[in-house]
């Protein structure tokens, strides 16, 4: 049998206890402050990729969790693309994304699918993420390599990024998405350990998204680690401390600050909107703990071009001393 990580068997006994839907839907919802601009996407790129998908019947993260960058980032040669279909088997309590526990099959062509629209989009960076498929065996591991190393034959300079559930801690499920080779592995904790169960399903955890983390670093050194924080969801600034200290002890090399924006009023309330300064305090305070590139601001998300671009900038500089090794 594979092993498994340990369960979050120790999460806060303090831990608040979520508002019913009912409540939730009763209160109402703050007023976005003036730093948050959301402009709606538009432009001929745009509008050209959002055909190609629809005509592939391909999901992008980039439109199922309404990210405010979807038009800069496919502009600038960055998508991600969402794996396994758009039905999730989880319920985390801030998505948008919709969630049952009998989704449709996988695509089994989806892999050649996502590859042929890369080629068209002409992409120097592409993020895979998906939806948690806890209704098959493997949590949809292998369909994500599959994904990875189509996208590597095709094109072996392109930078991939893969953006991947927790495969319920199976190290041997892990193991062969860590094959693949991906050059970033990123998993995101989301928030801080006492809000983890208000925040997320109760099959993910604070401690496991940690452990997989450490596992892909100590079974892939080269292969860089990343994970995103939703801020505004009632965490303390010590709480926040403590999970950066947690990242950087199993080795995660970039971390993302973001601000939490409620999708509809069936998610999360907000519990606070924080400044611009604030996320910039957040970004100075990491990058003093080692962090390799931090990325901080209300409208960043866990896939953010500027944080992808200085990423890229790093890859390309390492490949060259490795070939210039290998022929030295």
């Amino acid at each position: 049998m594979a092993e498994s990580f340990p369960t979050d068997s120790n999460l806060n006994s303090e831990e608040v206890v979520p508002q019913s839907t009912t409540m939730r839907r009763k209160k109402p919802r703050q007023p976005k402050p003036k730093w948050i601009k959301m402009r709606p996407p538009a432009g001929e790129k745009y509008l050209e990729i959002k055909s190609l998908l629809k005509d592939l019947k391909l999901a992008t993260v980039c439109q199922e969790a309404m990210c405010p960058n979807m038009a800069e980032c496919w502009a600038g040669g960055t998508a991600t693309f969402m794996l396994m279909g758009d039905t999730c088997t989880r319920g985390c309590r801030f998505c948008h994304v919709k969630s049952s526990n009998t989704p449709p099959p996988l695509d089994p062509d989806e892999p050649e699918k996502v590859g042929y629209a890369i080629a068209q989009m002409g992409l120097d960076y592409v993020v895979l993420t998906s939806v948690d498929r806890d209704d098959i065996e493997d949590g949809g591991a292998d369909h994500f390599a599959r994904t990875v190393e189509t996208i590597r034959a095709n094109d072996p300079d392109l930078i991939v990024e893969v953006l991947t559930p927790d495969f319920n801690g199976n190290q041997e499920h892990i193991t062969r998405l860590v094959s693949a080779q991906p050059d970033v592995f990123a998993q995101n904790v989301e928030t801080v350990e006492r809000l983890t169960r208000r925040v997320r399903d109760r099959r993910a955890g604070y401690w496991q998204t940690l452990k997989l983390l450490e596992f892909v670093k100590a079974k892939s050194p080269n292969t860089y680690t990343k994970t995103s924080l939703m801020l505004g969801l009632g965490e303390s600034d010590e709480e926040v401390r403590k999970t950066l200290r947690d990242l950087r002890e199993v080795g995660c090399d970039v971390v993302t600050f973001g601000q939490y924006l409620q999708p509809t009023p069936k998610q999360l309330p907000v519990a606070e909107f924080v400044t611009p300064e604030k996320f910039k305090e957040w970004q100075t305070e990491a990058e003093s703990m080692g962090f390799l590139y931090v990325a901080s601001g209300p409208m960043v998300r866990s896939s953010y071009k500027a944080g992808e671009y200085f990423i890229k900038g790093v890859i390309e500089k390492q490949r060259k001393q490795r070939q210039g090794e290998q022929h030295g």
